[in-house]
């Protein structure tokens, strides 16, 4: 992975929380599984010890993947932003203009964005419509189901 990463204050802390564990808890589990599986004798057809030693590949890798994250980590504070413009770390209220209906989202880095938590990614095709835009203004977005069209209600930014 080459460059930084926009993350949120958040995301950096969410994932610092499951490296930590990872490597507290699921590491040491995953080694006490395999000397569990060794002592029940040979481990050339022993399925308990193969599936330990998976667990342990996985986790091993996840932390990897973490670190690096991390190292490729850029944390946007965003409590001084000012609140005219969509930029990084924005939650925003829109209204869908052909349904009426209200969304709100949170624009994050793409290893944050869930939607169903309401986080979007700012590379996402609504991310990037609402980036640099104001209040009050109309956006339009291509989504799979043809182009949606959302009023954008409210700014904000908080930690």
């Amino acid at each position: 992975m080459s460059g930084k990463v926009p993350m949120t204050r958040e995301g950096y802390l969410k994932l610092t929380a499951e490296l930590d564990r990872m490597k507290r808890v699921e590491r040491q589990k995953a080694i006490q599984d395999i000397a569990v599986a060794r002592g029940h004798g040979d481990i050339t057809e022993n399925a308990e010890y193969d599936a330990a030693k998976e667990r342990q590949s996985f986790v091993e890798g996840r932390i990897r993947e973490i670190e690096n994250r991390l190292a490729n980590a850029q944390v946007i504070d965003t409590k001084n932003l000012p609140s005219d413009r969509i930029v990084f770390g924005a939650k925003v209220r829109l209204s869908d203009i052909d349904s009426g209906g209200e969304v709100s989202y949170r624009l994050v880095g793409e290893d944050e964005a869930d939607v169903k938590q309401g986080l979007i990614s700012v590379t996402s095709p609504l991310g990037q419509a609402l980036i640099g835009r104001e209040l009050n203004e109309t956006v339009q977005v291509r989504a799979p189901g043809g182009v949606r069209e959302y009023e954008i209600l409210d700014i904000r930014y908080e930690e």
